[in-house]
């Protein structure tokens, strides 16, 4: 079986004798390298989904607190529910990488347990291109997507995105349709601080702003809304203080599109720090006023600093505590953990080190790691605020760990010295 690169797949079967399970442990190989333990349920599906994608999400129905869901697989079972059923339907047509799914899933699985016995809560994977008619018939423009059903019979669609289970069930108990949205006004109409920008003033704003800081955001993203507040404060400080280090500015890329692209934006929000026109740094670890200003005023004598530093799926930094991430379930990475942590703890007190860790055998985390390079496990990353610069392939062990971290040090105060006998 090959992978959804087309890559040919290995699963090996290490029986323990002295184990007192006595059961089988599957180890996944990838490319000769161990990859990864097998430890989602042993059936059919299950194992069938895990190789065609070893690092993706588990299924839905894998979940034991999702038992109250109906999950669908196919049309056919989708159209025989709807012909056979009786009580009334809540169908959820979702994506496996979809983050609001992701959320409303829990809270859904909790409804369908509160409503058991008088309506069907039922969820079903869309994505696939097989399934492109049923999401055209059914109004499916995005993840996830709720309709409600009677005898068979389409009626609402279910648009509160924000629910809690009680909100579910409460709303079956007398199913209306949805409600006409106010439109939203665009951030840029608003009464903020930052500086909008556009495919057309990109270029001249930084021409006349030597120092800026770009966030480059989509106006229907989740993480874009919850910054959005942080960043007006921020830019409240910034963008009218007289001394102020620099200046905040947004650009809307769903509509600047040109500007984007130029930028090879991926992902909202993206941060992206400007010095005299050039782009210095993407930093997603600034998402609240407090980092942001900190950042600002503190620029340049963090010129200097450096951390191995990742990132988890919604791109915010981990903590400085070598606890604040996981890494995956590896022979090898077990091996480098502890020495690992006891660099971390050496280096805990200082600001401009950072050690983290993220597990790439979670499905949130698996683009981040692809994006990173990660082959096998474990993989050590070097950045320096938010910029990939180099693998580590040293010693794994504590020596290893924390020499590295110095050498980088004492390379950049031999850049300090050099500097200073130019002058």
């Amino acid at each position: 079986m090959k992978d959804s690169e087309g890559r040919k797949l290995c699963k090996k079967v290490k029986v323990d004798p002295s184990s007192k399970r006595g059961r089988a442990e599957l180890l996944h190989y990838k490319d000769g390298t161990f990859h990864t333990e097998y430890s989602r349920p042993a059936t059919f599906k299950s194992m069938v989904a895990f190789l065609k994608d070893p690092s993706g999400p588990p299924l839905w129905e894998e979940n034991p607190e999702a038992k109250d869901v109906v999950h669908i697989e196919t049309e056919k079972d989708f159209r025989k529910l709807l012909k056979k059923e009786e009580r009334p339907v809540l169908m959820m047509f979702y994506a496996p990488w979809c983050g609001v799914c992701k959320r409303m899933q829990p809270i859904f699985q909790q409804a369908a347990t509160e409503t058991k016995g008088k309506y069907v809560l039922a969820g079903m994977n869309v994505h696939p291109a097989e399934f492109d008619g049923l999401k055209q018939e059914y109004g499916v423009k995005g993840y996830p997507t709720f309709c409600y059903f009677e005898k068979g019979k389409f009626l609402h669609h279910y648009e509160n995105y924000g629910a809690t289970a009680k909100d579910i069930a409460d709303w079956l108990k007398n199913p209306q349709p949805p409600q006409p949205k106010t439109p939203e006004v665009p951030w840029s109409e608003t009464d903020s601080a930052v500086f909008h920008l556009s495919d057309e003033s990109f270029d001249s704003f930084l021409e006349e702003h030597p120092a800026a800081l770009v966030m480059f955001y989509a106006p229907w993203c989740g993480h874009c809304k919850k910054m959005k507040p942080e960043y007006d404060e921020a830019a409240e400080i910034l963008n009218k203080g007289a001394d102020s280090p620099g200046v905040l500015a947004a650009v809307d890329a769903t509509v600047h599109k040109a500007v984007s692209d130029r930028f090879k934006i991926s992902g909202f929000p993206t941060v992206k720090y400007f010095e005299k026109g050039e782009e210095k740094y993407t930093l997603p670890q600034l998402r609240n006023k407090d980092k942001i200003i900190e950042f600002m005023h503190n620029y340049i004598g963090m010129k200097l600093g450096f951390a191995v530093q990742m990132y988890d799926d919604n791109r915010y930094s981990c903590d400085n505590s070598p606890s604040a991430c996981s890494f995956p379930g590896c022979p090898h990475c077990k091996n480098a953990v502890p020495h690992f942590t006891t660099a971390a703890e050496l280096f805990k007190e200082d600001r401009k080190i950072v050690y983290a860790a993220v597990d790439c055998t979670k499905g949130q985390n698996h683009e981040l790691c692809k994006q990173e390079g990660v082959e096998g496990y474990p993989t050590f990353n070097y950045y320096n605020y938010g910029k990939f610069v180099e693998k580590y392939n040293g010693d794994r062990g504590e020596a290893g760990f924390t020499g590295f971290m110095r050498s980088l040090r004492g390379r950049d105060q031999e850049k300090v010295v050099k500097r200073k006998e130019e002058l």
